[in-house]
């Protein structure tokens, strides 16, 4: 799992790169401060925030053999990652409603390629949550339990960290 997130780290550090390059490559309008939805964004990413807590729960259920609130924990944490995932989608409706395609401009291409890749990953992150949910309740873990769920978790908090520079870099700190 570590050397997969390693991995994953190189993805988003060159989605991240090439995002910075272009932020500011935009002609006319809308730019990033005509369509931005700070309090929007900042709800959702609290949401995700979050899902970090409730996966950590999950992790000391699972740690401690009951099978109950690990299964309940990774529920509310695959409902909170599904809530960030379509505020997400609320977002890139109103943006491309607004005039802010994935073609539009530099900037755009960028924003829509960056935060996407998120998004994806944040819903794999999901169904992997609903799988384990589904093979913990049918009582098919191969292997420790709590170190199956571990994974999941180390994938997940890796997803928020990730969301954490994004929200950062590309919401809150101007072109």
């Amino acid at each position: 799992m570590w050397m997969f997130l390693g991995s994953e780290c190189l993805l988003f550090g060159g989605l991240i790169s090439t995002y910075m390059l272009y932020r500011g490559r935009h002609q006319g309008n809308p730019g990033p401060a005509q369509v931005f939805d700070i309090p929007l964004t900042s709800v959702s990413s609290f949401v995700l925030l979050m899902s970090s807590l409730t996966m950590v729960l999950a992790v000391n259920a699972a740690k401690e053999n009951d099978v109950r609130n690990t299964k309940l924990w990774l529920t509310a944490t695959a409902l909170l990652g599904s809530l960030f995932v379509g505020g997400q989608v609320y977002e890139f409706t109103v943006f491309y409603k607004e005039g802010l395609g994935f073609t539009t401009s530099l900037f755009s291409s960028s924003f829509f390629t960056l935060t996407g890749f998120h998004g994806v990953h944040v819903s794999v992150g999901v169904m992997m949550l609903l799988a384990l949910v589904a093979i913990i309740s049918r009582d098919r873990v191969t292997g420790d339990r709590a170190e199956v769920v571990e994974m999941v978790g180390l994938y997940w908090h890796f997803v928020d960290v990730v969301w954490v520079v994004i929200f950062t870099l590309v919401y809150l700190i101007p072109a």
